[in-house]
């Protein structure tokens, strides 16, 4: 825009103003609907309004607080229960530090590319996933369905987690924890241990069947576990209460609800660093494995996580970008929210080490006595002699070091027959290989570590309390990216949908909660997002580089920041990330189908887990699942194609710009002088956009997109003056 077209719109601002008192000052006093209408003169530098090329009319949208509600609401929905309980496990899996390499690497190429992707389409058009893709293309308007569908499939599960966090932070809050001990069963003649705690341990025992009191196979329903219920219920009316309002309710929340597993993971690191056996648990964490790292699998599965770490294909990101104003520099929070993501990802890695080695100690240092007594008797019975026995050895309070000296010196002289003698090796290294993702982390290994912290039940509610955070931020994310897009498309009450949406998915998500409800998790967990989504943001990635264009995007990006951005995008949009992303589906397929679809069972009489093949019905249910989630897309293609809506209509109406004015047309425009659009007269055309919004509202009519003109058409007579400036759109 040239320097002085500024001036020349501020004069022609104040001269519209005047005009409009002129005509307020002759208005006929007589006329009852003018009465009631109110004149509203907003500034635009107070109300960022945005009228974009694929809506039908002209909206005031809602607008984040501040830039750092809106990074803090990117991060929570970003930074969720998998960078505490996935990542750690993958690193220790694949490499130790050396896996840090192929992610980071991976991050570049996909992760902040197609981040700032999302990003930018969504502050560009300032509409949810399904306004987005329609606006690029409206035969591809169906990836904002297929993103909706998935984030509905998700949410479903996901909040049963986070009813799980809720019922051990309920739990919490006594002295000592009630997964501390196994529980004693009294008959009429005496006391003992619960068998099956008996057999696993107290931690696993209170998880299964405390907890989830979970049936032997998926087959077997077992009726509504009452406790997980209501914990569900509360988990959801939590999730309700803070969306109902959008961003204005959620954004408040997000400064605790994102901030504050900070803070946890700092106290938890803190007091693990102080732990004993927190070092062997971070060295063993962080010690590089190379060869691990050259391993398809391992770049398989960092892709993997990358891809779903920053929340990728969901439309959260998209949606929560829609409220930002046109010239917010996304590349910047793209970088910034991507970086947070991966160090929060490190640091969890650390406090989780730093826990299970110290978890490791304590198990080793009990393995270590248990076999040294082991020892003693066979020296007694004269199994083995004394003399092999170095003489500074002290059986009452010997060491790990001096163990595994007796250790090996047991198994070079006995080395026929050492296998029958029962020793174990006790190694912390071991232990610590043991590797535990998920619920299994979360509920059971961590909480027998935090058994023995001084001070447990502080701790287990810090933990757990954080766990719940972390998992509401990434729910106000995933029901964002769900009631955003249908709001923007079919202009319901934010309010009523998210009510109806919590409600629909509360009632449908009891399947979660029976007794076989963990199986149910599991098999949601497997099928109902990673191939669908691999396949939303494949084509979100064609629809800008191909459909819309990537040189047209790159132009628009620098119309939006102010500056070009780097050609690498360029080239990572067009070339390199579809090309990833494409091996990426391919190799999940072949995983998925090398991989025999199944889930762990838990059996109650060996106490164990066994695995078990889903049933027929079990089959099709994991099937349609992917097939649902993705069938949006093509029926809409096919819709669109075939010319079964009526764009004529509605919603479908297009937008015409012209030096500043906005007229909505339908298809059929005929020429007609005495109105702007056929059948309407200018009272009912929208008004265009310029410097300050002047309408007139209603008192008692139904909320509009656009403010009418009232009366006069006062908007269109000032579009149509010969010396309009050019739009800043």
């Amino acid at each position: 825009m040239p320097k002085n077209s500024k001036v020349v719109k501020r004069e022609l601002d104040d001269e519209v103003i005047e005009s409009v008192k002129d005509l307020l000052s002759n208005e006929d006093s007589s006329d009852d609907a003018f009465k009631k209408s109110e004149l509203t003169v907003d500034d635009q530098e107070e109300k960022d309004v945005d009228v974009e090329e694929g809506s039908d009319v002209e909206d005031e949208r809602p607008a984040w607080n501040s830039k750092l509600q809106y990074i803090l609401a990117q991060v929570g929905f970003s930074v969720g229960l998998g960078n505490v309980w996935r990542f750690p496990y993958l690193c220790q899996k694949n490499g130790g530090g050396a896996y840090l390499v192929p992610y980071l690497i991976l991050l570049l190429i996909i992760g902040i590319p197609l981040f700032f992707l999302e990003l930018a389409v969504g502050q560009r058009i300032r509409r949810g996933s399904i306004g987005v893709w329609n606006y690029i293309s409206p035969k591809l308007g169906g990836i904002g369905f297929a993103s909706c569908v998935v984030c509905f499939f998700v949410a479903l599960y996901y909040n049963v987690i986070i009813g799980w966090s809720l019922f051990y932070f309920s739990q919490s809050f006594q002295h000592p924890l009630p997964w501390d001990q196994c529980p004693l069963v009294k008959n009429a003649s005496h006391t003992f241990v619960e068998p099956e705690c008996e057999k696993s341990s107290a931690t696993t025992y209170y998880w299964y069947r405390e907890a989830l009191n979970i049936s032997n196979s998926m087959s077997e329903s077992g009726g509504l576990n009452w406790k997980m219920t209501i914990c569900l219920l509360a988990a959801w009316v939590m999730v309700c209460l803070a969306m109902i309002k959008g961003i204005q309710s959620s954004g408040k929340i997000m400064y605790f609800s994102s901030l504050f597993p900070y803070v946890v993971l700092l106290c938890f690191l803190i007091r693990g660093l102080l732990l004993n056996g927190s070092v062997d648990g971070i060295r063993h964490m962080f010690t590089p494995k190379l060869e691990i790292m050259l391993e398809p699998k391992v770049w398989r599965e960092a892709a993997t996580q990358v891809f779903f770490a920053l929340g990728l294909g969901f439309g959260g990101v998209i949606a929560f970008s829609s409220y930002n104003k046109r010239d917010n520099n996304c590349h910047f929070d793209a970088v910034l929210v991507s970086f947070i993501n991966f160090f929060t990802s490190v640091l969890a890695t650390l406090v989780v080490f730093a826990v299970l080695g110290f978890k490791a100690n304590i198990i080793n240092e009990k393995c270590v006595i248990q076999n040294s007594e082991k020892i003693l008797k066979l020296l007694k019975v004269g199994n083995l002699s004394q003399d092999i026995i170095p003489h500074h050895i002290n059986f009452s309070s010997i060491t790990a070091e001096d163990y595994s000296l007796v250790y090996d010196i047991i198994q070079k002289v006995k080395e026929e027959e050492f296998d029958s003698l029962g020793l174990k090796s006790c190694q912390i290294e071991d232990e610590l290989n043991k590797a535990v993702q998920g619920t299994g982390l979360a509920f059971i290994a961590f909480t027998e570590a935090m058994t023995h912290f001084p001070a447990s039940p502080f701790w287990s509610v810090m933990f757990f309390l954080m766990l719940v955070n972390l998992g509401l931020g990434s729910m106000f994310g995933t029901i964002e990216g769900i009631i955003t897009p249908i709001v923007d498309t079919f202009k319901v009450r934010k309010e009523i949908l998210t009510v109806i949406c919590c409600s629909v998915a509360f009632f449908i998500g009891l399947i979660f909660v029976q007794r076989s409800g963990n199986y149910f998790v599991t098999m949601f967990d497997d099928y109902s997002a990673t191939l669908p989504l691999l396949i939303v943001v494949i084509l979100e990635n064609i629809a800008v580089t191909r459909i819309y264009g990537v040189d047209k995007f790159m132009e628009d990006l620098k119309d939006m920041l102010g500056f070009s951005p780097s050609q690498y995008y360029y080239y990572m949009w067009k070339y390199v990330s579809p090309l990833v992303l494409l091996c990426l589906l391919v190799a999940s397929i072949v995983q998925m189908g090398l991989s025999p679809p199944g889930y762990n069972a838990w059996i109650e009489d060996m106490a164990t887990e066994e695995f078990h093949s889903y049933p027929m019905w079990g089959m099709i249910v994991c099937i349609s699942l992917m097939v649902l989630a993705i069938l949006p897309v093509p029926i809409v293609f096919m819709v669109r194609h075939c010319n079964l809506i009526d764009d004529s209509s509605g919603s479908l109406a297009s937008v015409s710009y012209k030096r500043g004015r906005i007229i909505k047309e339908p298809v059929n425009l005929e020429g007609d002088n005495t109105s702007l659009i056929h059948g309407k007269s200018p009272s009912e055309v929208p008004s265009p956009n310029f410097g300050k919004n002047i309408y007139r509202k209603q008192t008692g009519s139904p909320t509009l997109d656009t403010a009418p003109n009232g009366r006069y058409g006062i908007g269109y007579l000032m579009a149509d003056m010969p010396d309009m400036p050019e739009s800043d759109l």
